[in-house]
Parts: C-alpha cells; structure tokens; sequence
C-alpha cells in the first residue's frame, strides 16, 4: 500500500475508534433531547465525573477494576439523576435557553468540583482494562484492546437501546416525549420518565469516560474540553442526526472521528487548526444540504 493510502487507512482506523466515544456521548445528548427537548451540555461530564470516581475508587481506595468501574457509573448516574431534580424538572417552564444554561452551569460545577478535590495530582492516568495492542494487517494502524472494548460497549448499548425502546417501557417513554398530558392521562407518569431518561443518559455519559480515560492522561474537564474533549464531537454527531435518531447518532459519532482524524495526514500538519478546520467546514457544508441532518428517517424530517 502507498504512503499517502497507509496514512488514510489509519486515519480512517482511528477515526472510527475515536468516534465510538463521540458516539456513547450523541446518543445520551440525542435521549434526552428526545424526552424533554433540552441541549444538555452537562453530558460529557456525567462521563468526566464517572471517571474520576472511578479512578479514585481504583488507585485511591485500592478497590478492583470491576467494582471500581459500577462505581464510578453508579457516580454518573446519581449526577444525572440530580441534575434532573435539582436543575431541569425546576426549569421546566423556562425557555430552553434558561435549561441549557442550567446545563452548562452542572458542567462548570462539576469542572470545579474535580479541580478541588483532584488539586494535588492535576494530570492522572487511569490503567487500562486490558493493555495491549496490535496492528491491523497492511494498514498497520495501531489498536488498543482497550478501543475494541470501547467498540463492543457501543455495539451493546445499541442494541440495548433499540430492544428497549421497542419494549413496553419504552414504548412508554415515547408516549409522554410525544404528548406529555395524554400520558398524564392514562397514568404515565412523566416524571418518572424523565428521572429515567436523565439516568439512561449519564449511564452512557459514564461509560464515555470511564472506557477512554485509559487511553489518555485526563484532567477536570476531561470529555468537555481536556484531552478527551468529546462534548462537541458529540453535539455534532448528534446534529447530523437530527438530534432524533439513535442510530443516526451512532453513524453520525463515526462519521465525526473519521473527518476529525482526517486532519492528522501529512499534507495537512503544515495547516494550523486542521482537524478543528476539517469537523467545522464539514458540518457547515452538511447543514447547508441537509439541514435536518444525514442520519434521521425521512419521517421525522416530515414531521
């Protein structure tokens, strides 16, 4: 294989492998949108503040990988969960804007929270799961089982998402997303479904973090704007869904690691910013064809 295609093959690897975080991340932005129309950006720190609880309970309390991990999930959901009670369910009435800063202000908190409690060792790393890699056959990328296990995950949690919202509970949820007073009515309680979705969201939050904080040194903040820095990435992947479509937030997290990993070939280092350039200009283009999104059925675009 020439030089210039070896580069795009691993580009292309990494890419994809990088999107599957991107993509854990649009689909919990994606859920809740769909259940109460609010633009959470406090999603990548349900994943950040997973992490560091996993780490603490890991190296700090010398706890085993297994419960240090349903710890620091456990951590992300309680945050969602609170921030459901505390923030979004008292602004319900409130315009968007007012929820989505309350959001914002979650993420800022939580920001805060790490620096303060995290202060003495400011760049941590998390050990991985597995550590090990190999190379892909004539590509030659480089790959992690740690990444693979972060690919299977989102394989799993696909499906999952798709057997349940096709499960009575469900079912359930998008009635009182689509007409929250007719469920009232027959005894759905919205309530519910929202404290439901909000945790679903920052389980999927928390496995963002917890399975790529391995492979990077983190710091507070890490998904939102560290070395992690999935929360745009996620945004845009969810945007390219329509911010509706579960599996579109799936491809749409892909397709943005594969365009941000574009920025790293050779004849792209020379230009400044390439990979912020490349993800920018390629949601821009997108949205001035398909403003709706690539990845949302045409059903919900008609609707």
């Amino acid at each position: 294989m020439s030089g210039l295609g070896q580069e795009v093959g691993v580009a292309i690897v990494t890419g994809l492998l990088q999107g599957c975080v991107y993509a854990l991340v649009a689909l919990g932005i994606v859920l809740v949108f769909r259940a109460s129309g609010v633009f959470n950006f406090a999603q990548a720190e349900f994943g950040t503040t997973g992490l560091f609880a996993a780490y603490a309970a890991l190296t700090l309390w010398g706890w085993s990988y297994s419960w240090a991990i349903a710890f620091g999930l456990a951590v992300a959901v309680a945050m969602g969960l609170l921030t459901e009670r505390l923030v979004v369910h008292p602004l319900r009435n409130a315009s968007r804007v007012t929820v989505l800063v309350g959001t914002a202000g979650v993420a800022l908190a939580a920001i805060g929270i790490q620096f303060w409690q995290f202060n003495e060792t400011l760049i941590m790393t998390m050990p991985r799961i597995v550590d090990s890699f190999f190379l892909v056959p004539v590509i030659g990328a480089p790959v992690t089982v740690q990444q693979l296990i972060t690919l299977g995950v989102l394989v799993v949690a696909s499906v999952v998402l798709a057997l349940f919202f096709r499960s009575p509970a469900g079912l359930t949820i998008q009635a009182a997303q689509q007409e929250p007073t007719a469920a009232e009515l027959v005894g759905i309680s919205v309530r519910r479904v929202s404290m439901l979705t909000w945790a679903m969201a920052a389980l999927l939050g928390g496995l963002a973090g917890i399975l790529s904080g391995p492979n990077l040194t983190f710091t507070a903040g890490f998904l939102s704007f560290g070395a992690g820095r999935a929360l745009l990435p996620g945004f845009m992947a969810a945007v390219l869904a329509g911010m509706r479509s579960m599996p579109g937030a799936v491809a749409g997290g892909l397709t943005v690691g594969v365009v941000e990993q574009m920025g790293t070939l050779s004849f792209m280092i020379e230009v400044p910013g390439a990979r912020a350039m490349l993800l920018f200009g390629f949601l821009l283009v997108v949205l001035m064809v398909k403003p709706h999104g690539i990845f949302v059925p045409r059903s919900a675009v008609a609707a």
